[in-house]
């Protein structure tokens, strides 16, 4: 009797016998991706310890203007404290400083920058237009602004890591980028990613590994990572970044910082790259924002809107009194294989207890049964778009699959130079085709029933804290065998709902902690409220290390703290006294 698996019915039914897959095949599937991850771990551990080179250090900050928020900078240049040729020049010369090192520019904008500025000085030196209608319609005039890569910047390399495409440049400014051109903002460069934006590390054949300034031994994350790196670095202040699965929440995390996911359809997705047909795409990708500080959010934030309900919504006064803080700390990390890390747990339960004492919001740690399907429902998010475009077809479906063998074949003879990422993609995505119709009815029900329950718990005025990754910032290559720790972030991608990723501290090992913030569909303002407030609590942000020379020229290993940190620890409190109300 030949048996067809893809056509049986939910709860499959064999040789008389019914299984119920939740209680019989899920534990199976569960030891399957365990053994994967744990094969992916022994073959990965060497080729990371032979990877390890000597640590390289950023150079301390001394310009004043890098520590200034993107708010102060905008009202500065506005008020004529200071010129936008200043800050623009200030900027490109830490990124002279630190590429070197972090590898994070794909292509810079230098020098038509610098005319641009004094284009805005010029302007303001002449306008008659008020400061407060300047600050109403253009109120990123003379700011600079870094670009994720993968979003087109008209005259830019939009080749996304692609070696056979680096010569293509953007046409068009995506939506985002128009507005942010529209609201005075300067484009200062465009920031690396993996190729096709396919790897939760930032890696790719034409401009290379990008590496984390706060050890550049360790990953910056992906795919975002070079918006990170360089915001973390002092070399940018805000930027345009994109978020399917967490590419813009762990790389902020990695590089301790701020990376928020807005609500669904605030932004277009027009002018990314890549893309895809489906319907679905709209409702589980978002360009997103990664700031330096939180108070600057909203700022760029309601820039980069196409939705005009974003304003409205992010315009609405948050009373922390009134709200509801419910947390998560280990409820599913024996089903994503590898435990939390001890610190982030500790960080989490401390922000929860500030909120409590502080302004008597009511703490509650969540249990959500149907958390510990979090895996399949991200395996069936990315089936629901599998017309997204790889390295294996194009987005507008003109032409079939390549054969996932023969790319993989040719890559091994080197007769192409995609990388690992896009190809295990491949042979994911296949494999995803090959499940029966009923699997992905069944996890579309689990779906919608965690959804539900998620929006009557969170309602209008409460907000959600849990992990945004296991652990902090790991090795180069590491992420093979910590990739089913990306549920954290990619189930909310997959609901639908706002996540702020904020940074709370360093570790022992002096790398950034971080934990997301969610909040109901179109409740951005409650989780970038409380951001505001965990950075006022926590010190958000904190400048990496860097080796300082001494007198007779022998290196000091500052470790965390800096020649600059009596600066750094002014500065951010003046940025924290002027922003965060």
């Amino acid at each position: 009797m030949k048996i067809n698996f893809l056509s049986m019915t939910f709860p499959p039914v064999l040789f008389g016998i019914t299984f119920d897959y939740w209680t019989i095949i899920h534990p199976l599937v569960q030891c399957f991706l365990r053994s994967i991850v744990l094969f992916a771990y022994l073959v990965t551990y060497p080729v990371i310890k032979m990877r390890l080179k000597k640590r390289q250090y950023c150079p301390p900050v001394t310009n004043d203007i890098l520590f200034w928020s993107a708010t102060q900078i905008a009202d500065k240049i506005r008020t004529k404290q200071i010129s936008s040729e200043e800050v623009v020049l200030a900027f490109i010369a830490r990124c002279k400083e630190v590429n070197p090192i972090l590898n994070a520019i794909v292509e810079n904008n230098f020098e038509k920058a610098i005319t641009q500025a004094r284009i805005v000085d010029q302007f303001l030196k002449n306008t008659t237009i008020s400061e407060m209608n300047l600050e109403q319609d253009m109120p990123l005039l003379g700011v600079p602004v870094t670009v994720k890569a993968s979003i087109a910047v008209k005259d830019f390399c939009f080749a996304v890591g692609e070696v056979s495409q680096k010569h293509v440049k953007a046409t068009n400014d995506a939506p985002a980028v128009a507005n942010l051109r529209r609201d005075g903002a300067i484009i200062l460069l465009t920031s690396n990613v993996p190729e096709y934006c396919m790897s939760f590390e930032t890696m790719n054949n034409i401009t290379g590994r990008t590496l984390n300034p706060y050890d550049t031994e360790r990953t910056p994350g992906g795919s975002s990572g070079g918006e990170s790196a360089l915001i973390s670095s002092a070399a940018s202040v805000i930027g345009v970044a994109s978020d399917v699965g967490g590419s813009a929440r762990l790389p902020a995390m990695f590089c301790g910082i701020f990376g928020h996911k807005p609500s669904c359809n605030w932004v277009s997705s027009v002018g990314h790259k890549p893309v895809a047909r489906s319907k679905k795409w709209e409702s589980i990708f978002t360009i997103s924002v990664m700031t330096r500080y939180a108070v600057d959010i909203p700022l760029i934030l309601k820039s980069i809107a196409t939705n005009e309900e974003c304003k409205e919504y992010l315009n609405t006064k948050v009373d922390i009194n009134k709200m509801n803080v419910y947390y998560i700390t280990d409820e599913y990390s024996s089903i994503l294989c590898l435990p939390i890390d001890e610190e982030i747990k500790v960080a989490i339960r401390n922000v929860a207890e500030h909120l409590n004492s502080t302004f008597g919001c009511p703490i509650k740690q969540l249990k959500l049964q149907n958390m510990k399907y979090v895996i399949e429902i991200v395996a069936a998010m990315v089936f629901k778009v599998a017309d997204v475009e790889t390295i294996f077809n194009i987005g507008d479906g003109s032409k079939p699959w390549k054969s996932v063998f023969i790319v993989l074949l040719k890559r091994l003879f080197r007769l192409n130079l995609h990388t690992w990422p896009c190809i295990i993609y491949g042979f994911f995505l296949k494999s995803l085709q090959l499940v029966p119709s009923w699997y992905h009815k069944a996890v579309t029900k689990k779906r919608d029933i965690l959804k539900k329950e998620l929006e009557e718990i969170l309602g209008s005025n409460s907000v959600l804290i849990l992990p945004t990754f296991n652990s902090c910032a790991h090795y180069h290559s590491e992420i093979y065998a910590k990739v089913l720790n990306i549920g954290y972030m990619a189930i909310f991608n997959e609901l639908g709902f706002p996540v702020t990723q904020c940074p709370v501290g360093l570790n022992k090992k002096g790398l950034p902690i971080g934990l997301q913030l969610v909040a109901n569909d179109k409740c951005d303002n409650l989780t970038i409220t409380l951001a505001k407030e965990i950075e006022k609590k926590f010190g958000g942000w904190q400048l990496p290390p860097s080796n300082i020379k001494k007198n007779n020229g022998t290196e000091l290993d500052n470790g965390y703290t800096h020649s600059n940190s009596e600066i750094t620890k002014k500065m951010i409190e003046i940025s924290l006294t002027n922003n965060i109300k």
